[in-house]
């Protein structure tokens, strides 16, 4: 398992992502994938999970229609090992982007299996919680983001389908999935906002 810095991985994801709200999403993720990393005894991969999760977007914003795509040329430029690479790409498995190509890196790892299981869930979740008067996931109960998930219209560019694959790919029911990704939205989301707060503009 190898690995680059922490500082080079957010210099690497500045480089192609100014919008505020793509790099919120990669610190989102960060956040989330140390948690699960700890959760499920990776203590010693956390920081690499973490890096993973970082740059999991990094070609979204310039090359929206080759999303994972062009992810390897931008990573392999950065210095970024075939692991991490491979981590990142196989995020789209399965999903047919844009430009029509049907992404086939398929997740083997579970570090790569939770990445792809809570990417749109984390997005679905905070969308739930800025409806609420407290616009935080800390108050937020599990049968209220059960009634949102089941609201098609709500948060509809979230992909309830990736969603539950990313569970069945991990071998989980799907209220565990939802259950650990609001937790640890709920424990990391001070740490996402002073990230994203150091790391604007």
């Amino acid at each position: 398992m190898s690995t680059i810095t922490r500082d080079k991985a957010i210099d690497l994801l500045k480089n192609y992502n100014k919008d505020p709200f793509h790099i919120q999403h990669a610190f989102t993720i960060e956040a989330v994938m140390k948690w699960f990393a700890y959760e499920l005894g990776y203590d010693d991969g956390a920081e690499y999970w973490g890096i993973v999760g970082l740059l999991h977007d990094i070609d979204f914003e310039l090359f929206p229609s080759e999303h994972c795509l062009k992810a390897p040329e931008l990573l392999r430029d950065g210095g970024v090992p075939e692991d991490i690479i491979h981590a990142v790409v196989s995020h789209g498995y399965g999903i047919t982007i844009e430009c029509g190509v049907t992404l086939e890196v398929a997740p083997e790892r579970e570090m790569e299996k939770v990445l792809f299981a809570v990417d749109e869930l984390t997005g679905l979740i905070w969308a739930a919680a800025l409806m609420r008067p407290s616009k935080s996931t800390k108050d937020m109960e599990l049968k209220s983001l059960k009634k949102k998930y089941k609201s098609k219209g709500f948060a509809a560019g979230c992909s309830r389908e990736v969603i539950e694959r990313g569970a069945a790919q991990l071998g989980w029911d799907f209220e565990k999935l939802l259950t650990l990704t609001l937790q640890a939205m709920a424990d990391c989301e001070d740490e996402i906002a002073a990230q994203t707060a150091a790391h604007q503009g």
